[in-house]
């Protein structure tokens, strides 16, 4: 079956192959011949944007909107279907139940796919899957031709030795571990120690961090001090606006959380942090 995938915007997973487009039909998609239009939406505040796109593109097929904005459960992660090709999903769910988070509840208890290759792990919580998975996970990665990358984030809490040294052997591009709230303090300086103990180092600054920040009763003083301290920790942190379903993000924490969000401005002081 010949389906077309449609999202309302582009970023950096968005898959690039002729079956997949961006926005509104234009005169070569007005063209194509598909069975199906698959539009996908992330996000909650793309949902109004995606039913104006369905109008259009249910004229040149029938189309179906769907996605995690949705709440619709992730199935067997299809390689290049809905996130470019490169990257991949192993597991779905979380154990966790965090306030601000709604993969708990949209994907429910944590559950383990096939895997299949990629080298950009997007998984919503990798090490709290088995061991077995976990080391067939990097065995994957270690045939892929690209340095693994991370993005879809570590838990701190669950980092143990052996997951460090397989990590080290793959010579990672980017990890990421988060700093959501106040209680994930204690196990990012416990995982950056692991991490610096056993083979990496700061000078790579491959070791990164999403910092939480702009939620109700958040502070820029707040922030700015969780910033630091993920440094302290040996981490480049990197600034996760919150937003609320409609998508609103106040202009004051966009401006403050801007300099969070690009590591040649947050180099020097990295550097300056960590040595200190």
């Amino acid at each position: 079956m010949k389906i077309a995938r449609v999202f309302p915007r582009r970023n950096n997973a968005t898959p690039i192959d002729a079956l997949a487009f961006i926005g509104s039909p234009d005169l070569f998609s007005q063209k194509i011949e598909v069975d199906k239009v698959h539009i996908s939406v992330t996000f909650t505040w793309d949902i109004q944007e995606a039913e104006r796109l369905y109008k259009e593109w249910n004229q040149i097929a029938p189309t179906e909107i769907g996605g995690p904005a949705l709440n619709q459960r992730g199935e067997d992660f299809i390689p290049g279907m809905y996130l470019k090709k490169g990257y991949v999903i192993t597991s779905r769910g979380c154990p966790n139940k965090c306030w601000f988070c709604s993969v708990w509840k949209r994907e429910g208890d944590l559950r383990e796919l096939p895997i299949t290759d990629g080298y950009n792990v997007l998984d919503d919580n990798l090490l709290s899957c088995s061991d077995i998975h976990i080391k067939n996970v990097f065995a994957m990665l270690a045939r892929q031709k690209k340095r693994p990358i991370f993005s879809g984030g570590l838990e701190a809490k669950n980092l143990k030795k052996w997951h460090v040294e397989e990590l080290f052997k793959l010579k990672p591009k980017e990890v990421f571990f988060a700093y959501d709230t106040a209680d994930d303090k204690e196990p990012l300086f416990e995982a950056g120690k692991l991490l610096f103990e056993n083979g990496f180092n700061t000078r790579s600054q491959n070791l990164r961090c999403y910092v939480l920040m702009g939620y109700q009763g958040d502070t820029f003083e707040k922030a700015e001090s969780r910033i630091t301290d993920t440094m302290k920790a040996g981490f480049m942190p990197y600034a996760m606006l919150y937003r609320d379903n409609t998508g609103y993000r106040d202009p004051d924490w966009i401006k403050f959380a801007w300099v969070y969000q690009r590591p040649a401005a947050m180099s020097k002081r990295y550097k300056e942090i960590v040595k200190a």
